[in-house]
């Protein structure tokens, strides 16, 4: 076990401070740290993906878990610290300078990803790994922390107020669960809301379906969700007459359709499109 300065120590002598506009917020408590690298499971030797370390709080605790870390940081102030991290852990991190929406990180996989996203882009990052025909994708689980809001939205179900597009993106081929909630006070400097982990692992694709005709369809479907099904989705050809087939009522709104009943509209679409 490598011997670590505390966080807060490394960070005054790197001088580094949470900056707003990258949506920064440091963990210092390594007891927390060290229960969300253990989310996913055994990570000794497995590869992992970490976007926006930071000065490196819940990369240590990956790296003691024995995990290969690749992490990709834009922060240019954050590289030393995470420098003097590769030296504690030979071989065992490489860090990337960039944007992690624009760069690539260059693993094959199978990996995992485990990050405190930045707020201001985790939702694009979430949704972009999301996406995509191939099934199953290359990563193996996400370990995510998000705003509390924004966790609930994930895991929520049909009807209820936090229910939407997000959930049914994870939900349809994906196993989302809420694994833990993080107190404001945890972080350095406290935000105004709270936080929480989710957990997703791939499942099955359900067959029939393209993903980028689910997309356009709960697209539209939430884009005007305080419509009825027969107003948001009838500019998308074939959807009114989806309905129809599948016998659902095109004076619902989206937030009362299950993901199976979205699957389903995208599976008579994604056949009607062919």
């Amino acid at each position: 076990m490598t011997d670590l300065p505390p966080l807060r120590d490394v960070i005054a002598r790197h001088g580094l401070f949470a900056t707003k506009a990258l949506g920064q917020n440091f963990l210092f408590d390594e007891q927390l740290l060290d229960r969300i690298a253990a989310i996913p499971g055994k990570l000794a030797g497995q590869q992992v993906l970490e976007v926006g370390p930071g000065p490196g709080g819940l990369t240590r605790a990956l790296l003691r878990a024995g995990a290969l870390v690749t992490a990709i940081e834009m922060d240019r102030r954050c590289l030393p610290a995470l420098a003097e991290l590769g030296e504690a852990f030979p071989s065992q991190l490489r860090v990337i300078e960039g944007d992690a929406m624009k760069v690539a990180h260059g693993i094959e996989g199978p990996f995992h990803i485990v990050a405190n996203l930045p707020y201001n882009v985790g939702t694009a990052l979430f949704t972009g790994w999301l996406s995509g025909e191939a099934w199953p994708p290359a990563w193996a689980s996400l370990t995510l922390m998000f705003q509390l809001e924004v966790a609930n939205r994930i895991v929520s179900e049909a009807g209820s107020d936090a229910y939407g597009r997000l959930a049914v993106l994870a939900q349809w081929r994906s196993a989302a669960k809420l694994a833990m909630k993080v107190h404001r006070s945890a972080f350095t400097p406290p935000p105004k809301v709270m936080s929480a982990i989710i957990h997703v692992t791939p499942a099955a694709m359900p067959e029939g379906v393209s993903a980028r005709m689910l997309e356009r369809l709960t697209e539209a479907a939430f884009g005007q969700r305080r419509k009825m099904l027969r107003q948001s989705v009838k500019g998308l050809p074939g959807a009114l007459a989806a309905l129809e087939r599948l016998g659902i009522d095109a004076q619902r709104r989206a937030e009362t359709l299950s993901v199976d009943e979205f699957v389903a509209i995208a599976r008579e679409l994604t056949a009607h499109s062919r």
